[in-house]
Protein backbone atom coordinates (compact mmCIF):
# COMPACT_ATOMS: atom_id res chain seq x y z
CA UNK A 1 0.00 0.00 0.00
CA UNK A 2 1.37 3.22 -0.83
CA UNK A 3 0.06 6.61 1.27
CA UNK A 4 0.70 10.59 1.20
CA UNK A 5 1.34 11.35 4.52
CA UNK A 6 -1.11 14.08 5.44
CA UNK A 7 -1.28 13.90 9.62
CA UNK A 8 2.34 13.59 11.34
CA UNK A 9 1.52 14.24 15.11
CA UNK A 10 3.70 14.23 18.23
CA UNK A 11 2.82 11.95 20.62
CA UNK A 12 5.24 10.99 24.34
CA UNK A 13 8.81 11.99 23.65
CA UNK A 14 9.99 8.83 21.57
CA UNK A 15 6.98 8.20 19.81
CA UNK A 16 4.89 10.12 16.60
CA UNK A 17 2.13 8.94 14.90
CA UNK A 18 1.69 8.79 11.05
CA UNK A 19 -1.47 9.19 8.62
CA UNK A 20 -1.93 9.81 4.79
CA UNK A 21 -3.80 9.22 1.68
CA UNK A 22 -4.11 5.61 0.29
CA UNK A 23 -3.11 6.57 -3.42
CA UNK A 24 -5.17 4.09 -4.89
CA UNK A 25 -8.54 5.20 -3.09
CA UNK A 26 -7.92 8.32 -1.92
CA UNK A 27 -9.16 7.62 2.01
CA UNK A 28 -7.36 7.97 5.28
CA UNK A 29 -4.78 5.33 6.41
CA UNK A 30 -3.12 5.15 9.64
CA UNK A 31 0.07 2.88 9.81
CA UNK A 32 0.24 0.91 13.18
CA UNK A 33 2.49 -1.70 14.34
CA UNK A 34 1.50 -5.15 15.88
CA UNK A 35 2.79 -3.84 19.00
CA UNK A 36 3.49 -1.12 20.71
CA UNK A 37 3.40 2.70 19.02
CA UNK A 38 5.85 4.09 16.17
CA UNK A 39 9.22 5.29 16.89
CA UNK A 40 10.49 8.88 16.15
CA UNK A 41 13.28 7.86 14.31
CA UNK A 42 11.29 7.12 11.26
CA UNK A 43 10.84 10.57 10.96
CA UNK A 44 12.70 11.69 7.97
CA UNK A 45 15.11 14.10 10.17
CA UNK A 46 16.29 10.99 11.74
CA UNK A 47 17.01 8.99 8.49
CA UNK A 48 13.11 7.42 8.42
CA UNK A 49 10.50 7.84 5.66
CA UNK A 50 8.09 10.05 7.37
CA UNK A 51 7.32 13.56 6.72
CA UNK A 52 4.89 15.93 5.36
CA UNK A 53 3.96 15.14 1.98
CA UNK A 54 6.09 12.22 1.95
CA UNK A 55 5.12 9.21 -0.65
CA UNK A 56 5.94 6.01 1.41
CA UNK A 57 5.43 2.50 0.03
CA UNK A 58 3.87 0.45 3.59
CA UNK A 59 4.57 -3.03 2.00
CA UNK A 60 1.68 -5.40 2.84
CA UNK A 61 -0.79 -3.88 5.12
CA UNK A 62 -3.51 -5.84 7.42
CA UNK A 63 -6.91 -3.85 8.04
CA UNK A 64 -7.27 -3.51 11.80
CA UNK A 65 -10.14 -0.50 12.37
CA UNK A 66 -13.05 -0.49 14.35
CA UNK A 67 -14.97 2.25 14.96
CA UNK A 68 -13.87 5.25 15.30
CA UNK A 69 -10.73 4.51 14.10
CA UNK A 70 -11.73 2.69 11.07
CA UNK A 71 -8.16 4.03 9.32
CA UNK A 72 -6.11 1.54 11.51
CA UNK A 73 -3.34 -1.22 9.41
CA UNK A 74 -1.30 -3.19 10.40
CA UNK A 75 2.21 -3.04 8.57
CA UNK A 76 6.15 -4.34 9.04
CA UNK A 77 8.69 -1.31 9.45
CA UNK A 78 11.00 -3.28 7.12
CA UNK A 79 9.20 -3.02 4.32
CA UNK A 80 9.03 0.50 4.61
CA UNK A 81 10.29 2.96 1.50
CA UNK A 82 10.04 6.75 0.40
CA UNK A 83 9.27 6.36 -2.92
CA UNK A 84 8.98 10.75 -3.88
CA UNK A 85 7.48 13.89 -2.95
CA UNK A 86 4.71 15.16 -4.73
CA UNK A 87 4.91 19.01 -6.06
CA UNK A 88 3.22 21.62 -3.98
CA UNK A 89 -0.04 22.07 -6.28
CA UNK A 90 -0.77 18.31 -7.04
CA UNK A 91 -0.51 17.88 -3.22
CA UNK A 92 -2.41 20.41 -2.36
CA UNK A 93 -5.54 19.59 -4.97
CA UNK A 94 -4.75 16.10 -3.33
CA UNK A 95 -6.14 17.91 -0.31
CA UNK A 96 -8.80 19.42 -1.43
CA UNK A 97 -10.29 16.28 -3.36
CA UNK A 98 -10.60 14.71 0.10
CA UNK A 99 -11.47 17.45 2.32
CA UNK A 100 -15.29 18.18 3.43
CA UNK A 101 -16.90 21.07 5.14
CA UNK A 102 -18.57 20.29 8.19
CA UNK A 103 -16.79 17.98 11.00
CA UNK A 104 -19.59 15.63 11.24
CA UNK A 105 -19.10 14.70 7.57
CA UNK A 106 -16.07 13.18 8.68
CA UNK A 107 -16.45 11.54 11.93
CA UNK A 108 -20.37 11.06 11.83
CA UNK A 109 -23.21 13.22 13.77
CA UNK A 110 -22.02 11.28 17.22
CA UNK A 111 -19.19 13.99 17.70
CA UNK A 112 -20.42 16.30 20.18
CA UNK A 113 -19.48 19.26 21.80
CA UNK A 114 -17.68 18.19 25.42
CA UNK A 115 -15.41 19.87 27.86
CA UNK A 116 -13.98 23.21 27.61
CA UNK A 117 -14.79 24.31 24.11
CA UNK A 118 -13.63 20.81 22.65
CA UNK A 119 -15.59 18.09 20.56
CA UNK A 120 -15.38 14.02 21.26
CA UNK A 121 -16.54 10.68 20.34
CA UNK A 122 -17.66 7.79 22.61
CA UNK A 123 -15.72 4.90 21.83
CA UNK A 124 -17.37 2.31 19.23
CA UNK A 125 -19.14 4.90 17.50
CA UNK A 126 -18.64 7.68 14.84
CA UNK A 127 -17.92 6.56 11.21
CA UNK A 128 -13.95 7.51 11.47
CA UNK A 129 -11.09 9.21 13.34
CA UNK A 130 -9.31 10.72 10.34
CA UNK A 131 -10.27 13.72 7.54
CA UNK A 132 -9.11 16.94 6.27
CA UNK A 133 -11.55 20.01 6.91
CA UNK A 134 -11.73 23.30 4.63
CA UNK A 135 -13.00 25.31 8.05
CA UNK A 136 -15.21 28.29 7.62
CA UNK A 137 -13.54 31.68 8.15
CA UNK A 138 -10.20 32.48 9.54
CA UNK A 139 -9.11 29.57 12.72
CA UNK A 140 -7.33 31.70 15.19
CA UNK A 141 -3.84 29.37 16.41
CA UNK A 142 -2.52 30.34 20.01
CA UNK A 143 -0.30 29.50 22.97
CA UNK A 144 -2.52 28.81 25.80
CA UNK A 145 -1.06 28.99 29.30
CA UNK A 146 -1.56 26.61 31.74
CA UNK A 147 -0.71 26.79 35.14
CA UNK A 148 2.10 25.11 35.95
CA UNK A 149 2.67 22.80 32.75
CA UNK A 150 3.89 23.64 28.87
CA UNK A 151 2.08 26.10 27.27
CA UNK A 152 -0.59 24.45 25.04
CA UNK A 153 -0.93 25.08 20.79
CA UNK A 154 -4.63 25.95 20.61
CA UNK A 155 -6.45 26.39 17.24
CA UNK A 156 -10.56 27.81 17.19
CA UNK A 157 -12.05 26.97 14.14
CA UNK A 158 -15.63 26.77 13.33
CA UNK A 159 -17.50 24.82 10.51
CA UNK A 160 -20.78 27.10 10.62
CA UNK A 161 -21.98 24.48 13.02
CA UNK A 162 -19.77 23.05 15.61
CA UNK A 163 -16.87 25.89 16.69
CA UNK A 164 -14.44 23.86 18.69
CA UNK A 165 -11.05 24.87 20.31
CA UNK A 166 -8.83 22.25 20.06
CA UNK A 167 -5.28 21.39 20.66
CA UNK A 168 -2.43 21.19 17.79
CA UNK A 169 -0.74 17.83 17.66
CA UNK A 170 1.12 18.68 14.66
CA UNK A 171 4.56 17.86 15.27
CA UNK A 172 5.67 20.99 12.94
CA UNK A 173 4.84 22.95 15.98
CA UNK A 174 6.67 21.74 18.57
CA UNK A 175 11.00 21.64 19.50
CA UNK A 176 13.38 18.46 19.22
CA UNK A 177 11.67 17.02 22.54
CA UNK A 178 8.06 16.76 20.38
CA UNK A 179 6.52 18.79 23.51
CA UNK A 180 7.60 22.46 23.98
CA UNK A 181 5.90 24.28 21.42
CA UNK A 182 7.99 26.46 19.16
CA UNK A 183 6.49 30.13 18.98
CA UNK A 184 8.07 31.35 16.10
CA UNK A 185 6.42 28.69 14.37
CA UNK A 186 3.10 28.70 16.07
CA UNK A 187 3.43 32.97 15.27
CA UNK A 188 4.52 32.71 12.15
CA UNK A 189 1.60 30.67 11.34
CA UNK A 190 -1.07 32.14 12.88
CA UNK A 191 -0.44 35.53 11.05
CA UNK A 192 -1.14 33.77 7.50
CA UNK A 193 -3.99 32.42 9.01
CA UNK A 194 -5.28 35.54 10.39
CA UNK A 195 -3.90 37.33 6.85
CA UNK A 196 -6.67 35.06 5.36
CA UNK A 197 -4.59 32.45 4.17
CA UNK A 198 -6.55 29.20 2.54
CA UNK A 199 -5.87 26.32 4.87
CA UNK A 200 -6.85 22.64 5.04
CA UNK A 201 -6.98 21.27 8.45
CA UNK A 202 -6.16 17.65 8.98
CA UNK A 203 -8.41 16.59 11.85
CA UNK A 204 -8.62 13.27 13.96
CA UNK A 205 -10.10 11.67 16.57
CA UNK A 206 -7.03 10.84 19.39
CA UNK A 207 -7.20 7.39 21.30
CA UNK A 208 -9.57 7.54 24.07
CA UNK A 209 -8.73 8.58 27.46
CA UNK A 210 -10.52 10.59 30.32
CA UNK A 211 -8.78 14.88 31.00
CA UNK A 212 -10.43 13.61 34.65
CA UNK A 213 -10.05 11.14 36.73
CA UNK A 214 -14.33 11.61 36.99
CA UNK A 215 -15.04 11.64 33.38
CA UNK A 216 -15.79 8.61 30.83
CA UNK A 217 -12.72 7.68 27.83
CA UNK A 218 -14.08 9.60 24.64
CA UNK A 219 -11.78 10.22 21.30
CA UNK A 220 -11.09 14.02 21.68
CA UNK A 221 -10.95 16.26 18.64
CA UNK A 222 -7.46 17.45 17.56
CA UNK A 223 -5.64 19.10 14.72
CA UNK A 224 -3.20 16.96 13.18
CA UNK A 225 -1.76 19.31 10.58
CA UNK A 226 -2.39 22.38 9.35
CA UNK A 227 -1.42 23.06 5.70
CA UNK A 228 -1.11 26.20 3.88
CA UNK A 229 -2.22 26.52 0.13
CA UNK A 230 0.66 28.95 -0.26
CA UNK A 231 3.23 26.43 0.88
CA UNK A 232 1.61 23.30 1.42
CA UNK A 233 4.23 21.08 2.24
CA UNK A 234 6.24 23.26 5.19
CA UNK A 235 8.47 20.79 7.06
CA UNK A 236 10.30 20.00 10.38
CA UNK A 237 13.72 20.30 8.62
Amino acid sequence: MRIVVNHLTRMQPGYICVAGLDLATGRHVRPCLPHGRLPARLLSRYGGVFDIGAVVDLGATTAAGHPPETEDHLFDPRQLRRLMDPAPREYWDRLVRCSANRLTDLFGRELRPEGRGGCAVAPGHGIASLGCLVPTGRPRLGLRPEPGRRAQVRLELTDGHLAPNVGVTDIRFYGADHATPDPRVVERVAARLAAGELAILSVGLSRPFAPRLDGPELHWLQVNGIHLEGDPLWRLG
